[in-house]
């Protein structure tokens, strides 16, 4: 059954309404004009540091620019999904505020190294619009390449001074504002297009590392309890620095031992450093939040995710735009917005996701992996991913889910959760209200059933961007209607992600219409532009009740759709053409292919591509029919 716009409408009305009538509560409103410009953020913290006394209903600022600067900020350790643990450093730590309006009118709020410029904790009912925010010095850097040379196998950049560096032993170092980076994480721009160039996956990411030449006796360490090997710690053991790099002149680089491709001239080399070390200040934070509204808001840049939001309910973006500014290729040096154990509703709505490092949208919730049976109703829990360190599973009375991947992608057995106590980032002690059942054994995997959103994205432009558009893990309503979307990767994946970044939920309900898929997939990477994929090789079913229809798909490549561990989909009256935008990387390919699913159905599509076999199966339905 689908889901109707006026459902939708009426929700969204609803929720506005009533976060507007909470904000008619009583508080003072507060105006900082322009005279402090230069530095805002000590008059700024200055007033929401005695707001338990002084209450505030609504912040405004007078029309301007305003810097923002960590000295004088307000600083407190803080742990994001997501994101690497960090020494927070905010003008504005909204903790426990409840009705509050921040209303920029237009102003644009540029920062100054590591700075959240918005820490929201254990809120309700919060709402920021007409603002723009920028950093006055990136967090990645940029750079054109202006030679390569096969015989030596050394490429040249140059670099704006925009963008300050040192060689450092033969390596090169991005110099910030009270930050600096490696090459790192790196990939190629196209600035005609200005967005990802096209194969850049021949090309990046620059090989910075290689195995180390001498080790001794390293294989003889063992581990009691189990490690990470993508950890800041246990990931640089056994390699070392492969590059060399030389300045040619002030501003231009030669760069030797690149193990891809070397790059094309033209094209710009954008570089973020170490992926460890990479995402310190999303432009949001949201935590622990019930209701929250951005309306109208821009983000030009951000060192981490344009909005990272945990364990909140009700959160409603209606003209959120992620897009870079001053002529750079990049906006936001991860996401530009990621849901984490939110709940209620999730709405994405005439939103522009352009030219971020990673994924336009990122819903799901948490696994997390059982090390100790403790007593009758505790076990201790792991969190899987350095990123996911000190994350709260849920809270009292929420239904606990389970899991055995192995035998079966939904729980077997469901507990309430009475209590959470942190021992330390990775481990925790979970207390259930129930006993645990005998079948429960180390290694299974828990998830909060509850922790999921009704969610909607609608009228967004989903384009430019390194990685994919939306990930979905949402076993609750998604309706995904009216977008466009050109992506480097899968415009939309909807996965099962259990072995790296633990990322629970194996979607549901979902309805994907009346969407432009345009040139998707154009890095190099051989996979669908949608696509239901499982970390776990088995044929479990994993996802349910799918609809995609009514959407128009004009690709370069063949291959459109890849389904796999689905019961019940439905792909109807879509359109598929073949753009010719770029050359085709994967000839060979169907146009759609299907594994490990049943209740699959195709009717009323119009297929003008070139792709000599339209539906590709396995025996799980080999009678299966395009139409």
């Amino acid at each position: 059954m689908r889901i109707t716009i006026a459902f939708w409408s009426v929700l969204i009305l609803a929720l506005i309404s009533l976060n507007s009538n909470a904000q008619q509560n009583s508080g003072e409103q507060v105006l900082f004009t322009t005279s402090i410009s230069d530095d805002a953020t000590p008059a700024v913290l200055a007033r929401i540091m005695i707001a338990d006394k002084e209450p505030i209903s609504e912040i405004k600022f007078e029309k301007g620019t305003y810097h923002f600067y960590p000295d004088k900020a307000y600083g407190r350790f803080t742990r994001i999904s997501n994101h690497d643990d960090v020494m927070a450093k905010t003008a504005m730590p909204l903790l426990g505020f409840d009705n509050l309006t921040i209303d920029g009118q237009g102003s644009t709020f540029i920062y100054h190294g590591r700075m959240i410029p918005f820490l929201i904790e254990s809120s309700k009912n919060i709402t920021v619009q007409n603002v723009t925010i920028d950093w006055a010095m990136p967090f990645h850097s940029e750079g054109t390449i202006v030679a390569n040379d096969e015989k030596n196998n050394s490429f040249d950049i140059q670099f704006s001074d925009e963008y300050p560096y040192e060689i450092r032993n033969e390596q090169l170092i991005f110099i910030k504002e009270y930050y600096e980076h490696d090459l790192g994480q790196s990939i190629l721009y196209d600035p005609e297009r200005k967005a990802i160039a096209f194969n850049t996956e021949a090309y990046t990411s620059i090989t910075t590392i290689r195995n180390s030449k001498v080790q001794h006796n390293v294989d003889k360490i063992n581990y009691k309890y189990k490690t990470d090997p993508r950890s800041k710690v246990e990931k640089v053991r056994g390699k070392e620095d492969n590059l060399r790099v030389e300045e040619l002149k002030p501003g231009t680089v030669r760069i030797f031992n690149h193990r891809k491709k070397l790059p094309p001239v033209g094209m710009i080399l954008v570089c973020k450093g170490d992926q460890s070390l990479n995402r310190l200040a999303p432009a949001f934070r949201v935590t622990g939040t019930d209701g929250f509204n951005a309306n109208n808001i821009t983000v030009h840049h951000a060192g981490g995710m344009g909005l990272i939001a945990e364990n909140s309910s009700d959160l409603i973006l209606d003209g959120f735009h992620v897009k870079p500014s001053h002529g750079r290729m990049v906006s936001t040096s991860a996401d530009a917005t990621h849901f984490v154990g939110c709940r209620g509703k999730v709405v994405l709505k005439n939103c522009t996701f352009n030219n971020q490092l990673d994924d336009a949208t990122n819903v799901h919730g948490t696994y997390q992996e059982v090390i100790d049976i403790l007593g009758d109703n505790s076990i201790g829990v792991r969190m899987g991913h350095a990123q996911q360190q000190g994350f709260a599973v849920g809270k009292a009375n929420d239904t606990i889910g389970l899991v055995d991947l192995k035998k079966s992608f939904f729980a077997y057995g469901r507990l309430t959760l009475k209590d959470i106590t942190p021992i330390n980032g990775r481990y925790q002690i979970i207390t259930f209200n129930e006993p645990i059942p005998s079948t429960l054994k180390v290694g299974d995997l828990i998830e909060n059933l509850e922790a999921y959103p009704d969610l909607l994205v609608q009228n967004c432009d989903i384009s430019r961007n390194r990685a994919r558009g939306l990930l979905i893990s949402n076993p609750k309503k998604t309706l995904i209607e009216n977008n466009f979307f050109s992506t480097e990767m899968e415009a939309i994946l909807v996965p099962v992600e259990s072995s790296h970044w633990f990322e629970s939920g194996n979607a549901a309900n979902l309805t994907i219409r009346n969407n432009t898929f345009q040139d998707n997939q154009h890095s190099g990477h051989n996979r669908g532009v949608i696509r239901f994929v499982t970390d776990d090789d088995n044929n479990n079913i994993a996802f349910k009740n799918i609809q995609i229809v009514d959407n128009e798909f004009n690709q370069f490549n063949n291959l459109i759709l890849e389904v796999s561990n689905v019961d019940g989909l439905l792909f109807e009256g879509n359109k598929i053409t073949n753009s010719g935008t770029f050359p085709m990387l994967h000839p060979t390919n169907p146009a759609i292919r299907v594994k490990a699913s049943k209740n699959i159905v195709f009717k009323k599509n119009e297929y003008k591509g070139k792709a000599k076999n339209i539906l590709e199966t396995d025996d799980s339905m080999p009678k299966l029919k395009f139409r």
